[in-house]
């Protein structure tokens, strides 16, 4: 059965990977601070195991597998988030794309979000350098639940601060872990590639062959 016209009321984005390119720096920050202590994750861990989830999340994965000492994940932490900010600061810049789409979706009347594995500070930041976070109707990091993704917390919330049913929230994810959230929340999603998926059109053709049930 075709959905009413009013299934999406709001798009709700995650970040890393889809509205900024960071899996990179993360995955090198974290290993600047990793080896310090001899505890660096591989290129294949990183990609396997570990990409998509928070710090604290990686950290006590090691710390379980006796890589690092539970006693230095602040430490690992801090230096981890001041290396990230560092690139971002170096590398994060506006997308064009986005900026249209953000515009699109205001236009449109869609309320707008991020729900992110990140923590605050870091995401507040990076948001900024890529000119989105004033186009934001709400943020939601790790640091707003108790589990991150893919637990269903982060967009259960999500939901609760737009006032929007996840049912009638439009998720764009780049990762099976928010992937699993979205969907174990309710939702409806959209899975790409990379943050050069993110477009008008993207979203325009999904709403138009999900929503009106035309092409």
């Amino acid at each position: 059965m075709i959905p009413s016209l009013k299934t999406v009321e709001a798009v709700v984005f995650d970040m890393d990977g889809v509205l900024i390119d960071a899996r990179d720096w993360h995955y090198r920050a974290l290993n600047d601070a990793l080896e310090i202590f001899d505890a660096e994750i591989s290129l294949e861990e990183h990609f396997d195991r570990f990409n998509g989830l928070p710090t604290s999340v990686k950290l006590s994965f090691l710390s379980e597998e006796g890589r690092l000492p539970s006693h230095l994940h602040g430490i690992v932490n801090a230096v981890k988030q001041e290396r990230t900010l560092r690139e971002a600061a170096t590398l994060c810049f506006p997308r064009v794309e986005h900026l249209l789409l953000m515009a699109w979706l205001k236009e449109k009347n869609y309320k707008i979000g991020v729900a992110t594995n990140s923590i605050r500070h870091t995401s507040q930041m990076m948001l900024g350098f890529a000119g989105l976070l004033d186009s934001l109707n709400v943020l939601v990091t790790n640091e707003d639940v108790a589990s991150p993704k893919p637990a269903p917390d982060i967009y259960l919330k999500t939901a609760e601060l737009l006032d929007v049913p996840p049912r009638n929230i439009l998720v764009i994810e780049d990762h099976d872990y928010g992937v699993t959230a979205a969907k174990s929340a309710g939702c409806q999603v959209i899975r790409v590639d990379g943050v050069e998926d993110v477009t008008v059109s993207l979203v325009e053709r999904w709403l138009v062959v999900n929503v009106t049930g035309t092409i």
